[in-house]
């Protein structure tokens, strides 16, 4: 029971890399669905007749140009990987931990958590910003009727639900497998709270982004993959203070 078995250690940690990869990937991956004139006229509302009205008093070249313009992927997705690397991260300096000699651990332990904490403070704070940022374009542009209306639906009505679908599917299996290979490898991680609660978020980021894209229409999946990004984001930076206040008495320890 005391005995970590390397070959499911070594899969939790290649599940979770291969998590984050994807997380960073999704950025080239998941990117906004092609769409033409038509397709934008089709998701104004028949009650939006403002709307409608200026849509149709575009030019043939304006709605050309209007459907052309490029289509930013989501966010949410990319913002996972704040939370799955702390969890890598602690995975990984627990692996240490049960493969080498305490002193030498609690040298390094202190001093990496506490660098690498600051590190997600900080790309999360700064995340969240743009993320701020770019939920108040979207919705000053949907609410800015009629042409930031048509202008937010050619930007962003056009999300690919499907394929954002299929990478939080599979990223859930990547996080359930790492969990479960960590639990054979070393039943004791079981015991470690702060880690299974840390994994637990990290599949709750899944699940809220899940939510948030099935929440409303198509068109707006852009608003709520934006909002569901801020709420990730801010789940990670709180765990990297929790982690940076961890960090202290470690340091402390071999300072003295």
């Amino acid at each position: 029971m005391d005995q970590l078995r390397k070959p499911f250690f070594v899969a939790a940690v290649v599940l979770l890399a291969l998590t984050i990869l994807l997380e960073i990937g999704s950025l080239a991956v998941i990117g906004g669905q092609p769409a033409s004139s038509a397709d934008i006229l089709s998701l104004i509302p028949i009650e939006e007749t403002e709307v409608r009205e200026a849509f149709d008093d575009l030019s043939e070249s304006e709605r050309r140009k209007l459907a052309s313009q490029d289509r930013p992927p989501g966010m949410a997705i990319t913002y996972l990987a704040l939370l799955d690397g702390l969890v890598l991260f602690t995975i990984g300096l627990i692996g240490i931990s049960l493969l080498v000699p305490e002193y030498a651990h609690g040298k390094v332990q202190g001093i990496a958590t506490l660098v690498f904490a600051l590190i997600v403070i900080i790309a999360g704070i700064a995340m969240i910003f743009v993320a701020v940022a770019a939920l108040m374009l979207m919705v000053s542009l949907f609410l800015a009727v009629p042409f930031g209306t048509l202008a937010y639906l050619a930007g962003y009505g056009f999300f690919n639900t499907a394929g954002a679908r299929i990478a939080l599917g599979l990223l859930m299996s990547f996080k359930l497998g790492a969990a479960v290979c960590l639990v054979v490898a070393q039943q004791r991680f079981l015991q470690n709270k702060g880690l299974v609660l840390l994994i637990l978020t990290a599949l709750l980021g899944n699940v809220i982004i899940s939510f948030l894209h099935g929440l409303v229409p198509g068109f707006l999946v852009s608003i709520t993959d934006a909002i569901a990004a801020i709420v990730v984001a801010i789940l990670a930076v709180i765990w990297a203070v929790f982690l940076l206040i961890g960090s202290i008495p470690a340091i402390i320890k071999t300072v003295t």
